[in-house]
């Protein structure tokens, strides 16, 4: 009998520089072992094999910038994996500790719990705004969120970041593993499944990652796109659940903390920003009346365009 569960790390990868070293080490320094990290990687030629020549753990698999989707690459890697718990990282997240991949397990000891995501802690180049937000998104204090808390969390109860977290993989498979093709929340359209089938999601707080972007507007608009047509693709999970009302309150409550802290110059950049991501979400929420140069020109991730056509993403799904 198996005394202890097993943990695959996945790693979807593009262009990866000399940092990414120093997520391997920290993964290897974890004070639960991690079996493997499988890294799911595009484009060969910018692959660099001495990033993993001291990482025996370490396996690359290799796609092309077309075979790129966020939902089945990331499943592809599952595929290789035997491991109790799948744990999913993006290349520039940072273990905070060596207490991450514990903290992670420990959530499945509630037998309700199949999928948990830890906190992300800004870096140091993290500007005041985006800070705010990661603290609002990723408070100090852990929950569990089930069905139960819909009508009080709306669509935060859905929600769950690969950036760094860890999936039961018996349960994933049973359900076929993240939505494919993905635009992007791949993360939160399986968690809205589980919920909606009756299991719960954890928020780790105790386990704690590095990673923070300091979008401008335009990236914030096209990201906010992809984010809504994800969700238009997926009405089955989204269908009814509160979400502009979420954004809203991120608004008013960074708008007071600026205030608090004597930067009143910030809140015409807050709500300029705030606009661009709006603007952004409800434009992808349309994207199906859209023409397709003006959808491509919205969004972020381009290339999922060029491939399939809207009606063809709706008959898969």
């Amino acid at each position: 009998m198996k005394n202890q569960t097993t943990v695959d790390v996945i790693i979807p990868t593009y262009k990866p520089d000399a940092s990414f070293e120093v997520l391997l080490e920290r993964l290897e320094q974890q004070n639960y072992p991690v079996d493997h990290i499988l890294i799911m990687n595009t484009e060969e030629d910018y692959w660099d094999e001495h990033l993993i020549e001291k990482h025996p753990k370490a396996e690359v698999f290799h796609i092309t910038k077309a075979e790129f989707d966020h939902g089945a690459t990331r499943d592809m890697g599952a595929q290789f994996s035997n491991a109790d718990i799948l744990v999913y990282m993006t290349q520039d997240a940072l273990p905070d500790d060596r207490s991450v991949i514990r903290e992670l397990v420990r959530a499945f000891r509630d037998v309700r719990v199949k999928a948990a995501y830890a906190r992300q802690l800004p870096n140091e180049h993290c500007r005041i705004l985006e800070g705010y937000t990661r603290n609002f998104n990723y408070p100090e204090k852990s929950c569990i969120k089930s069905a139960e808390d819909l009508p009080k969390m709306g669509i935060k109860t859905f929600f769950c970041s690969n950036v760094c977290a860890a999936y039961d993989r018996e349960t994933y498979r049973e359900l076929g593993g993240f939505a494919k093709p993905s635009i992007f929340n791949e993360d939160m359209i399986y968690a809205g499944r589980l919920v909606k089938l009756g299991y719960s999601i954890a928020y780790v707080a105790e386990a704690r990652v590095i990673h923070s972007h300091n979008y401008t507007n335009m990236q914030q608009f096209h990201r906010n796109f992809d984010l809504a047509v994800s969700q238009a693709m997926h009405p089955e999970i989204f269908k009814g659940v509160p979400s502009e009302s979420e954004g809203i309150r991120l608004v008013h409550r960074t708008a007071k903390y600026l205030r608090s802290i004597k930067r009143p110059w910030l809140l015409p950049r807050l709500y300029w920003s705030s606009g661009c991501k709006f603007l952004g979400y409800r434009l992808g929420k349309l994207y199906r009346i859209m023409p397709r140069f003006l959808v491509k020109a919205c969004s972020m991730n381009k290339e999922f365009w060029n491939y399939r056509n809207p009606e063809e993403l709706e008959d898969e799904d």
